[in-house]
């Protein structure tokens, strides 16, 4: 289980889906609870296609675009601890940010699955930081059939969880925020941006010594 061990947490800690579901609260603060349990359900089957696709082909696009993994490292980790950055610095009274922290009106005019999908899935839930870490762990993946079918397992199993996180927390948002309140709220928000950062910081540092390993 090496790999979920590391898929898991790289992945939890940029979707951040904790903190995504007091946005996705306020996003949606004047629909129905019926409405919003959908919304919710698409967010995660959305998430679940997105991290999916970035981790099996992000690499042969990249592969397509003459873009290196250890320049995309390096880039994807100074994006998500930009992000964090923003997040650890933010005012107390600001609504919370996750790592793809893009928020966005929903027109009344869409439909349930488009609002789900822009801007709820992407950027806010699984954005560029997402699909950078997605196309990272992606990277790692071996060659030989036995190893291969372990890492299929336990990428599949790390991303099934996340998206399983992003439903339930995202489809009980308003009931969390009453129990956690105000104060809560800020603390939840200070630690994820806290560990982003770290995140952040290590995934640049790989890049960045594989890129000055290449020099030599």
């Amino acid at each position: 289980m090496s790999f979920f061990l590391l898929a898991f947490p790289a992945l939890f800690s940029i979707v951040n889906p904790l903190v995504g579901a007091f946005i996705f609260l306020g996003a949606t603060e004047h629909f129905g609870v019926k409405l919003r349990n959908e919304l919710a359900k698409w967010i995660a089957i959305y998430s679940f296609a997105i991290v999916t696709a970035s981790m099996y082909v992000g690499a042969y696009v990249l592969t397509f675009f003459g873009i290196s993994i250890s320049v995309l490292r390096a880039a994807g980790g100074i994006v998500i601890a930009a992000a964090a950055w923003r997040m650890l610095n933010a005012p107390d009274d600001e609504a919370p940010k996750s790592g793809d922290d893009v928020v966005a009106d929903l027109p009344a005019t869409h439909t349930v699955r488009r609002m789900a999908f822009y801007p709820l899935t992407m950027p806010i839930t699984t954005g560029p930081g997402t699909i950078s870490v997605a196309v990272s762990l992606g990277t790692n993946r071996p060659r030989a059939t036995e190893a291969l079918l372990s890492f299929v397992a336990e990428s599949m199993l790390a991303i099934v969880l996340i998206c399983a996180l992003v439903y339930v927390l995202y489809r009980y948002s308003a009931p969390l925020s009453r129990l956690i309140g105000p104060t809560g709220t800020v603390i939840v928000t200070r630690v994820s941006a806290f560990l982003l950062f770290c995140i952040g910081v290590q995934v640049f540092w790989n890049g960045a010594a594989e890129l000055l390993t290449s020099l030599r």
